[in-house]
């Protein structure tokens, strides 16, 4: 390649970035102007649609393209041929090529030869324990959401459409918005959340109870959201959550008044 100079030479930062967290962070500010190259797009911690609008200088690889490339030809066609990189930056446990073959240690002694600079950045830890899209996980999972956005490096984050409920809520003097988690986003533990709710640029207290209301019943885990200091119709329109801090589990109410003191106590908690 040797017409390598005759264009801008770009910094690319390589991984899957399944929901960008403080680890992956180290590696897509290690150069100024970084063009993001994600391989692999499952978006299981940050739903694609907030992905691009946090990062809009992402390139989303199809994995389809890529999958069969042997190290040299990814090497060749993607990161020089297509963004004609002077830096490349990676974790330490990056794997590329096909059946990831190649390491990035590998790709450190190949692109030596090119005059291309690769850094390699080291496992980040909280708590003892390197920062992984796994562990992260299993935290949301459990109900360890204060753990998780420690490692997120923000509060795990979702938005979708506002669907029309049974109201039932509004009868009880807590009106809430119903809204299901964008499909492959991680389910968090079904239970009561402090959230954070945005509506037009503001941001409004709340909490929200995930799960699939077990003195009622629905037939799929539903997202309701309490929001402070809001009446408004939001029917229709797509709304952001954030999760704060797990609260408590779902409960089965005998009567609608000791479901609205358990409501009060939950409201009065968040400061």
């Amino acid at each position: 390649m040797d017409n390598n100079n005759d264009k801008q030479r770009i910094a690319v930062a390589l991984g899957d970035f399944d929901g960008m967290h403080r680890a992956h962070q180290t590696v897509t500010t290690g150069a100024e102007k970084v063009i993001i190259f994600c391989v692999n797009n499952s978006f299981s911690l940050l739903q694609k649609s907030i992905f691009e609008r946090r990062f809009p200088n992402t390139v989303f690889a199809s994995f389809d393209d890529i999958k069969n490339l042997s190290g040299e030809e990814f090497i060749d066609k993607i990161l020089i041929g297509e963004f004609n990189a002077g830096i490349v930056l990676c974790g330490f446990n990056f794997r590329f090529g096909k059946n990831a073959s190649w390491s990035a240690l590998d790709m450190r002694k190949y692109l030596e030869q090119r005059d291309v600079w690769v850094r390699i950045l080291e496992h980040l830890d909280y708590d003892g324990l390197p920062i992984s899209s796994t562990r992260i996980r299993a935290c949301i999972s459990e109900g360890k959401i204060k753990d998780a956005n420690e490692m997120l490096g923000y509060n795990f984050t979702f938005e979708s459409e506002v669907i029309s409920g049974d109201h039932r809520g509004r009868t009880i003097g807590f009106p809430t918005i119903n809204q299901h988690l964008p499909e492959g986003l991680i389910v968090p533990k079904f239970g009561v959340y402090e959230s954070r709710a945005f509506i037009d640029g503001k941001e409004y207290k709340s909490f929200t109870n995930i799960g699939i209301r077990p003195t009622w019943q629905v037939d799929e885990p539903l997202c309701e959201t309490h929001i402070f200091d809001f009446d408004g119709d939001l029917y229709g329109r797509t709304v952001r959550v954030e999760l704060v801090d797990y609260k408590r589990e779902e409960k089965i109410f005998s009567s609608v008044e000791e479901l609205k003191e358990q409501l009060n106590y939950d409201k009065s908690s968040i400061v």
